[in-house]
Formats: structure tokens, C-alpha cells, sequence
């Protein structure tokens, strides 16, 4: 929860703003300052004062006790004009919670968080538990001095100024080894838990036997990602429990499926009562990876039969590869998870004049490889080659990855040995609609008239099957200098079945500073003023001009009702 706070009419405005934008994620304290200040400390995650910053240090001074546990606090000026990330910048969210007002309040954020200043990432904010030497790594990482990278695993990471010597750092295990000294150790979520229990298994049994498991096997509870277990368990009280003490999610998997897997030590009590012969180790194993734990039994201390047992399994490190689609080229319109995962991304791959769109939201040290026009197959094996590597790759793309981008590419090349992750991004034909009106107000369809990859013949097939079904169409890649005449094709054919008049809106740059627009009909359209940086939208029979925007209506009873 988010406490908000003001002392003055200006700042009560912002607040309310603020409130209303996020009715579920904040709370109003009224009365006077300072017990608004205390009492929101104590009870919220996060503050956002409408006060001087001044004010706020006086008033939090008292009560801040350990960065890793106060909440975060960012200050509104009255002017409304900044949005200052006071403390708990990394810990306590409050860097990217100064972000997120500014977007909302139209305000600076102000970030002096060293790291998040030049843009190297916190060792603290990569997602992973850290231990050790957090504040001297960072500084030598800052200053420029030799960080070497010491990964037992190869787990996919942010961009990190390291090298393969230095006098510090930064090490990447799961393994329960104390960090020395210039040194931190990242925790990545390797290890999987199988767990199997007896109906009515205590919880601290539970968690004692997957506690006692880790430890006595040399590894580190910080890198378990998840808890497994048989469908059947899903909602046996001793597991939820132990994973939501770990802070890990509960995985479960049908009894056909870990039967399915082959198991050093299968049984025939869990086939009897749950139909599969292993639970812990399948469960475990069902997603592959390393047993480094045999299933195991726990121990009571009151002589009775063990009611859980557990499994240890190292998952293999994946490479991971976003997808990501820029939108249609305006900053405003490329979505927040899509900045984060350009900021995540260790190497960029993407077409040259994209690139050039969003370098300078990578982060120091990306590895960025682009290629020009027409290498499209090429750049989506290159992203999954380095995705195999074990990186953090983001693929970049126009619009939405997924259309006529590079998404289909790229998948075709994948396999399941590597993560993907869809970043989906405003499309071409979405701008283009924004700006002509509401086009797109019932059924509609997107076709490309390019062909340099399907024959004239498909497409051809295609823009008739709209035409007859009287679907609203956009044309992409409509025209270019050898391709002249497919647009005033495809347009004929609309024209067997719509109007002379029917509304055409023409888009050139959706959304950016040179982009311009204009609605037209289906006669008075002439194709030599398309390029390819034009989307073209052809309306269907009901599809009007009103009041200079174009408009298909929905087909509401009171649209019906008016005409």
C-alpha cells in the first residue's frame, strides 16, 4: 500500500490525482503532518508526500531503521513539478515509484541513486537475493575498476561491467558459501523441491525436511524457485504452507505426468494413493535438470512413521529471450515492460533504424547487433544463438513483435531450450486508428500487400474474402517504388462490393513529429501519394465520416436508433 499525504490545497490536488488513478494500491492520511507521516510509515510499503523535501527528512529522521525494510518515500513538490526519490531508492521502490508518479503527475522523477543515475544496474535490483560486499562492489563497478564475473552457473543477467580478473566480485552460485571480502554472491533460482505428504502433514515437518535437505546437500534456500508437488496436494495445508513461508510458488503436475518420469527410487505407496510411483523426485524432475538430492524422508522426533519427503533438483540455466515490440514509434506509446526489458536485456538484437529509436535507454554495456532492411531471418537466429548462450536477449521490433514482425521469425527458430518471453507493443494499424477516429470499431482485418514472402495470388484470396465479408481493412506495406501496383488492385477489388464514397483513412508516421494523416473516400484515393510508411484503412458499408473523423459503428441499439 502506498500512503499519501499533503499539508497544502496544491498538494491535496496532486494527492487526490493520484488516488484516483490508483484506488487499489493507495490509502489517504489526513489530519495532522507529522502523525500522517508516522502512522503511514508504520502501516504502508511505500509514501508519496506532497511536502518540501526538507519537511519530510525532518519528519522520517526518527523513524528510519534498516534500508532493507523501511518503506520507500518519494516527495511532490507544490508545483507539482518533481518527483524526488528520497530513501529507499532500490530496497523500498521508491526510484521506480518516482517514475511512475512523474509519468502519471507530468513530473520530473529524480533519481540520485548512483547506479540508477549512470545507468548501471543495482546488483540489488537484478531479481535475485544478494549477499556480501553489496555497497564496495557497486562503487568499484561504478568507478570503473576490474569486477571480475565468477558464474558457477550461467544464468542470464543484466548488462554488468565485469571482466575475468579483478579485486572484486561478483559471484553466481547456488551453493551455501559465505561471500568473502570485496565480494557479493547473486542467488539464482535454481533449485526445484519435489514434496510428497501424508494427509495432515505438520508444516514444520514440512519445511524442516526441505530446510534440513538443502542445508546438509551444501546449498543455499535463497535459490529455491519453487516448490512441486502431485495435483492431488495441491491444497494439503503442510506444503502451501512451506511455500508460502519460503516466498515460492507452489507447482503441481498431474499424477500421469510424474508417472511419465524415471525416478532412481520409485514406490509403490504413492501409485497406491496417488497413482503415480514417485512424487518428490518426479515432481522434482518432471521439467528436467540435475538430482542433487535423492528423495529423502523426514525425521520425527516422537518415533512415528515420516508423513513428507522431499527432492532436491538443479534446473538447467536457460537463456532468455523478450520479444519485444517498440510500438509505432512515438516514446510515449513504447510500454513500460517494454523499457524494462530493453533495461534487462544483456545483448539487442534488432534492424538499425529501430535501434537507434531506444539506445538510449540500454544500459552501459549492452551488447547491441543490428543488421539493415531485409535481414530479418538472420537477426532471429542471431537473438536465439545468444539466447543459447545462456544471455538475456531482447529481439526488438515495430509495433507489436507479433505482427508481420519479428516474433514468428524468431519462434520458428527457437526450441524449449530457452525462455520466451512476448513483449506485445501498440500496432501500426491501433496509431493509425487513434489519430482517423474509431475505424476499427467492429470487425476488421490487418493484410500485408507486400509479397516478397506470399504470392500475389494468397493475397489476392485474402483482400476478397474481406471485401465480400464487408470487413474494415488495413493495408500494410501498400506501396513501395517496385511495388506500384498492388494498392490500386486491392483497392478494385473493394470497390466490386463498397461505395464510391466509403471512407478512407491514410496514415503516414503514425504518431511521430513528421507524421501526418488524412480521410479520403475509395474514388478519390490515389495510390501514387502511399508509401511504405503509410497504413491505409478502407472502411466497410457502415463505416462514416463524422465531423472529419472516420468512424465504423459497433452496432449498438442506439446507433441503430439514430440513423
Amino acid at each position: 500500500m502506498i500512503g499519501l499525504i499533503s499539508a497544502t490545497a496544491a498538494g491535496a490536488t496532486a494527492r487526490d490525482q493520484l488516488a484516483a488513478a490508483w484506488p487499489d494500491r493507495t490509502r489517504v492520511y489526513e489530519g495532522p503532518v507529522a502523525d500522517a507521516v508516522r502512522a503511514a510509515f508504520a502501516e504502508c510499503e511505500q509514501l508519496v508526500c506532497f511536502l518540501a523535501t526538507g519537511a519530510v527528512v525532518r519528519l522520517i529522521a526518527p523513524l528510519l531503521d534498516d534500508k532493507r525494510t523501511d518503506p520507500g518515500v518519494v516527495c511532490v513538490d507544490e508545483g507539482g513539478r518533481f518527483a524526488v526519490s528520497l530513501v529507499g531508492g532500490h530496497g523500498g521502490g521508491a526510484n521506480e515509484l518516482a517514475v511512475q508518479v512523474g509519468e502519471l503527475l507530468a513530473a520530473e522523477p529524480v533519481v540520485t541513486t548512483a547506479t540508477d543515475a549512470v545507468g548501471v544496474p543495482g546488483l540489488d535490483t537484478l531479481g535475485f537475493p544478494v549477499e556480501g560486499d553489496v555497497a564496495g562492489v557497486s562503487r568499484a563497478l561504478l568507478d570503473g575498476e576490474p569486477v571480475a564475473l565468477d558464474a558457477e552457473l550461467a544464468w542470464p543477467l543484466p548488462p554488468l561491467k565485469v571482466s575475468d580478473r579483478g579485486a572484486y566480485v561478483v559471484r553466481v552460485t547456488d551453493r551455501a558459501v559465505e561471500a568473502a571480502e570485496r565480494e557479493v554472491v547473486l542467488r539464482p533460482p535454481s533449485l526445484v523441491v519435489g514434496v510428497g505428504a501424508s494427509k495432515g502433514a505438520p508444516v514444520d515437518e514440512v519445511l524442516g525436511l526441505i530446510e534440513s535437505a538443502v542445508r546438509d546437500a551444501g546449498l543455499s534456500l535463497a535459490s529455491v524457485a519453487e516448490l512441486a508437488t502431485v495435483d492431488a496436494k495441491s491444497d494439503e495445508p503442510g506444503i502451501v504452507e512451506a511455500a508460502r513461508r519460503l516466498g515460492v510458488p507452489l507447482l503441481t503436475y498431474s499424477a500421469e505426468e510424474l508417472a511419465a518420469v524415471e525416478v532412481p527410487n520409485p514406490s509403490e505407496a504413492p501409485l497406491a494413493a496417488v497413482g503415480t510411483p514417485s512424487v518428490a523426485e518426479a515432481a522434482a524432475l518432471v521439467r528436467g535438470g540435475e538430482l542433487l538430492v535423492p528423495k529423502r524422508k523426514s525425521e520425527r522426533a516422537d518415533g512415528q512413521a515420516a508423513m513428507a519427503t522431499c527432492a532436491v533438483v538443479r534446473r538447467l540455466a536457460r537463456g532468455r529471450l523478450a520479444v519485444v515490440g517498440l510500438g509505432p514509434g512515438a516514446r510515449d506509446l513504447l510500454t513500460p515492460r517494454a523499457k524494462a526489458e530493453l533495461r534487462r536485456a544483456a545483448v539487442l538484437v534488432g534492424l538499425d533504424q529501430y535501434v537507434d529509436q531506444i539506445r538510449d535507454l540500454l544500459r552501459p554495456g549492452t551488447l547491441v547487433l543490428e543488421s539493415g532492411l531485409g535481414a530479418e531471418e538472420e537477426r532471429a537466429r542471431t537473438a536465439v544463438a545468444e539466447a543459447r548462450k545462456g544471455q538475456a536477449v531482447a529481439l526488438i521490433g515495430s509495433g507489436d513483435a507479433g505482427v508481420y514482425a519479428m516474433a514468428s521469425p524468431a519462434l520458428a527458430e527457437a526450441s524449449d531450450d530457452i525462455d520466451v518471453v512476448g513483449v506485445p507493443g501498440v500496432t501500426a494499424a491501433l496509431a493509425a486508428a487513434a489519430i482517423l477516429g474509431a475505424p476499427l470499431g467492429h470487425d476488421h482485418v490487418s493484410i500485408s500487400l507486400s509479397d516478397l514472402h506470399t504470392p500475389w495470388e494468397v493475397i489476392e484470396r485474402r483482400v476478397r474474402a474481406a471485401a465480400e465479408a464487408d470487413i474494415v481493412v488495413t493495408f500494410y506495406n501498400p506501396r513501395s517504388r517496385g511495388r506500384d501496383w498492388q494498392l490500386p488492385k486491392a483497392l478494385a477489388i473493394l470497390a466490386e462490393h463498397r461505395e464510391p464514397t466509403t471512407p478512407v483513412g491514410v496514415v503516414r508516421n503514425a504518431s511521430r513529429p513528421d507524421g501526418s494523416s488524412r480521410l479520403t473516400s475509395l474514388a478519390a484515393l490515389d495510390p501514387a501519394t502511399v508509401d511504405m510508411m503509410t497504413v491505409v484503412t478502407v472502411g466497410n458499408t457502415a463505416t462514416r465520416d463524422i465531423a472529419g473523423r472516420m468512424v465504423t459503428p459497433r452496432g449498438y441499439r442506439w446507433q441503430e436508433a439514430s440513423e
